[in-house]
């Protein structure tokens, strides 16, 4: 991998306090707005405050399946939860911790261990996490499916 890479995204202003985040590379468009909490915000689309938490809960799934591919760990599905606190703090809003919430369900309990070391590996190596000043919460949980059977 090269040292640099960038990413541009582009945003234009709509109307009220809406915009379009678009890139030259990609072909969907986001629709983004102040956040309802906030003086003429909206309901009901995505703010820049969702999309700095998804950031982080998107590089961690990625960086989970890289670092679980590499380590060839058979695991059955992946999902994270992630809540971003807004506070002001020193006079300013800020996004000042992310709870991330990951469950990884594994066939085989003898992968336990594994898939959390991996996990514990994907947080740390998340380059979106290490680029915010957010403080990260990591909660992971590893749990295997729950077998039914009908007598």
């Amino acid at each position: 991998m090269d040292a640099a890479h960038f990413y541009e995204v582009n945003i234009k202003w709509n109307k009220d306090r809406i915009g379009t985040i678009s890139s030259p590379v990609l072909d969907s468009t986001i629709e983004v707005a102040t956040p309802p909490e906030f003086p003429k915000g909206m309901a009901g689309i995505w703010s820049p405050e969702h999309l700095l938490v998804a950031a982080v809960n998107s590089c961690l799934m990625t960086t989970f399946l890289a670092i679980a591919e590499n380590s060839k760990l058979n695991f059955e599905h992946f999902e994270c939860l992630a809540k971003g606190k807004l506070e002001k703090i020193e006079g300013k809003f800020m996004i000042s911790e992310i709870i991330l919430s990951p469950v990884v369900t594994i066939l085989n309990e003898t992968d336990n261990e594994r898939a959390m070391r991996i996990l514990d590996k994907s947080e740390a190596a998340c380059l979106i996490s290490n680029s915010v000043r957010s403080k990260i919460i990591f909660q992971p949980r590893v749990e295997m499916p729950v077998l039914s059977y009908v007598i």
